[in-house]
């Protein structure tokens, strides 16, 4: 009896005295059970302090004001695996808990089922069709309908299978397009903008040809960028991905090689298309451009994806607020309003690879673009909506008290040892038992490192997305209508109903 009395008395004492590790001294934290929490405001001890909050906030509610003008403006904000645990572990990280990222204070907010036809989790080819054409379709493809299965060449050629985003419906309207993103400009998302393709991965000709395809048959998504009926018209076109665009023989303006195989400039094939199109390539063209005076632009700021904000080379690489801010004044010149879609596309990118620090910076960082947007529009005639495409598999768990660093531990194991607020369901985080068959040692990683992989349960070279719903967060005209438990799909109709665009029910119609 009492030498098990000893061994749970060693055992307790072993989980209290885990380790609390600082990491380099870049992010100190509290401890994981300090005696209290840490308070912003010393009245938040009282019920009163909660009961003020309240009312204060139902007065907020009941005193909105139903705005229903005809949205002159629609911008489309798109966190790439923007996860609701991503933007609650997003704002701890920015400074507490109770801080609110800038889409949080918007008034409207629903949820969105992302599923694909025939997938329960999508990826972000399928989503794009459906959060900017309104149709949902099979994993992999991109403008084309459920009509047309994954690689089918001569499904996608078929134009009755062309599914059109909202933007093309702008265009015939007059409006002023463009896209925004921190991704290659031909990846999955900013693709759903202009192109119609059954692979997503046809980017260019040469990954064409490594699937076995002909590309003068299955035409890729940068020659669609440049010829297609959207992508030639759209006015701003501000990403990564000048390798999809040059060949591969020739150096962009950093020395990497182009891709495409069929010797093809579609730089120069854009710029000559008009007399007053311009060319970009890094932050300091792009913050000296007179945005008054610009008809169509292409600001192509890296190779192939942008880098992660941690690691942006901020003298040559403009943030995605930067860029979020140019595109809306360049646009805004237009006398007929503007579509325009935005990507935070590093979110995603980072999830998968477990780097959960990275995935919460660049959080942040689209925070700011949304900040941009709306410091920038008049919530009277621009309908901003923000939302993710799919969800990851991190977790935001444990019983750290008020304060921890999310990046550190949530508590202490049966076994004594710690484990972290934020963790995967699978992923290259994956930690092998120590020698003794015991759980790995967290506190000894290096988890303070900006790219260290959080733990996940199962093993796989790259984190899955998750198929959990994604939030949408709605300001301006016609907000209210997003609401509820939404199709993904429902949203360009929703957005293209408030614009009085495309072919279906419109406010301009309700009015007559």
């Amino acid at each position: 009896m009492y030498t098990n009395l000893i061994l749970l008395v060693s055992f307790v004492a072993q989980i209290w005295a885990a380790p609390n590790k600082q990491n380099d001294g870049m992010h100190p934290h509290l401890p994981v059970n300090p005696i209290g929490s840490l308070k912003v405001d010393p009245a938040e001890d009282t019920s009163a302090y909660w009961n003020e909050n309240a009312q204060k906030t139902v007065q907020e509610i009941i005193s909105r004001q139903l705005n229903e003008n005809v949205a002159k403006n629609v911008i489309l904000f798109l966190g790439d695996g923007m996860s609701i645990p991503t933007i609650a572990a997003a704002r701890v990280y920015n400074g507490g808990e109770e801080i609110q990222l800038a889409f949080d204070k918007f008034p409207y907010m629903a949820l969105s089922m992302t599923y694909s036809v025939d997938k329960q989790v999508p990826d972000s080819a399928t989503t794009a069709t459906a959060y900017l054409g309104g149709v949902k379709a099979n994993y992999g493809t991109i403008g084309v309908g459920p009509e047309v299965p994954r690689e089918d060449c001569l499904g996608m050629l078929n134009v009755s299978n062309h599914v059109l985003s909202i933007g093309y419906y702008s265009q015939l309207q007059n409006k002023r397009t463009g896209l925004v993103t921190t991704a290659r400009v031909t990846h999955a998302s900013p693709a759903g903008v202009y192109a119609h393709t059954a692979e997503r991965d046809w980017e260019a000709d040469s990954d064409v040809l490594d699937s076995f395809k002909d590309p003068t048959v299955c035409t890729d998504i940068a020659t669609q960028l440049v010829y297609g009926e959207t992508g030639k018209n759209l006015n701003v076109i501000f990403g990564g991905g000048r390798n999809r665009l040059l060949p591969e023989e020739i150096e962009d303006e950093e020395g990497h090689d182009g891709k495409r195989v069929d010797g093809v400039n579609l730089i120069e094939k854009w710029l000559e298309q008009a007399d007053d199109r311009q060319y970009i390539w890094n932050r300091d063209q792009l913050l000296a451009l007179d945005t008054s005076n610009v008809s169509s632009i292409l600001g192509l700021f890296a190779h192939a994806h942008m880098d992660y904000n941690l690691d942006r080379d901020t003298t040559m690489d403009p943030s995605l607020a930067e860029m979020t801010k140019a595109a809306i004044e360049i646009l805004s010149t237009g006398d007929n309003g503007y579509f325009l879609f935005v990507e935070g596309a590093r979110i995603d990118m980072a999830h998968h690879d477990a780097e959960a620090r990275v995935a919460l910076d660049e959080t942040i960082e689209f925070s700011k673009a949304v900040q941009a947007a709306v410091d920038l529009t008049d919530e009277a005639d621009t309908l901003i909506i923000v939302t993710a495409d799919h969800a990851h598999t991190l977790s935001y768990s444990g019983y750290a008290s008020r304060g921890n660093d999310i990046l550190e531990f949530g508590g202490n194991g049966i076994d004594g040892r710690v484990y972290t607020t934020i963790n995967y369901a699978n992923g290259p985080g994956y930690k092998m038992s120590d020698a003794d068959g015991s759980r790995h040692d967290i506190s000894e990683d290096d988890y303070g490192d900006d790219h260290y992989a959080f733990p996940s349960v199962a093993p796989l070279d790259s984190e899955t997305h998750g198929g959990d719903d994604v939030a949408v967060y709605a300001r301006g005209p016609w907000a209210h209508l997003f609401t509820g438990n939404l199709e993904q799909n429902v949203i360009p109709h929703l957005m293209s109903y408030a614009s009085c665009v495309g072919t279906g029910y419109t406010a301009c119609d309700a009015a007559n």
